[in-house]
């Protein structure tokens, strides 16, 4: 295997006239889920390469790289995760996706269709599944709810951890549309936790599900959970129009 710091710098990738469309559908529509992967493949940039440097940098990180473990088969058993404690990541992440009625699957199926073919090439393929696969773990370990306010926070997080234009892009539709739903306070609260956190991606996701909330909160410098009004996507579209 390459190591990925040889790895030989590509060009950036800036399609903006499909961003715009993307972002377009999306702002009509925060359910639309393919066009966040439209976006981001539309963005990309170099942010996966720099985001493949940055999992090479750690122990952890490596390990991953070389073993790619499968978390969608562990996040899928859902037995599994019942089983765990009361009060651990496991049971926050199932409480999560149980409450927002969404699957690792359905993820997958939606950035397959956001996805154009030219996308499908294995080069960064395990870090952005990896990425992608953990999106609804993140939401259990920060504590923001899978609502449009809640997302959005969310991806303040992420940017600040990994800088990519098109997560940047939809950060800006959100404090552009979701100003007097308080976005722009959740968004910024979002991005300094992000900055005083420990580097997500490369965390060993699997290793902590069977741990308390609060000591996965404690390890990882999340903080406490936000405390926030939430609005989801319907009360979103009839708010704007």
């Amino acid at each position: 295997m390459t190591h990925a710091a040889t790895l030989p710098f590509p060009m950036p990738v800036f399609d903006i006239p499909r961003a715009g469309r993307a972002i377009a559908a999306l702002v009509r529509d925060p359910d639309d889920l393919p066009q966040v992967f439209t976006i981001l493949e539309a963005l990309s940039g170099t942010a996966p390469h720099r985001l493949r440097r940055a999992f090479a940098r750690s122990a952890t990180g490596q390990r991953l790289l070389r073993e790619r473990p499968d978390i969608v088969a562990v996040l899928d058993d859902r037995e599994a995760l019942r089983a765990l404690p009361e009060g651990t990541l496991g049971r926050a992440y199932l409480a999560f996706v149980e409450s927002e009625a969404v699957t690792p699957a359905g993820i997958v199926d939606a950035s397959e269709r956001g996805r154009s073919e030219r996308a499908r090439t294995p080069a960064f393929a395990f870090v952005n599944e990896r990425m992608r696969d953990t999106h609804d773990l993140w939401h259990a370990a920060t504590g923001y709810k899978g609502d449009v306010v809640g997302e959005a926070g969310l991806l303040a997080f992420y940017l600040a951890q990994n800088w990519n234009a098109g997560i940047a892009l939809i950060v800006a539709a959100a404090l552009w549309k979701g100003r007097a739903a308080g976005t722009s306070v959740v968004i910024a609260d979002g991005y300094r936790r992000g900055r005083a956190a420990a580097w997500l991606p490369a965390q060993e996701w699997e290793a902590l599900l069977p741990l308390p909330l609060p000591e996965v909160r404690r390890r990882l410098r999340l903080g406490d959970a936000p405390v926030y009004a939430e609005v989801r996507a319907a009360e979103y579209r009839a708010a704007v129009g």
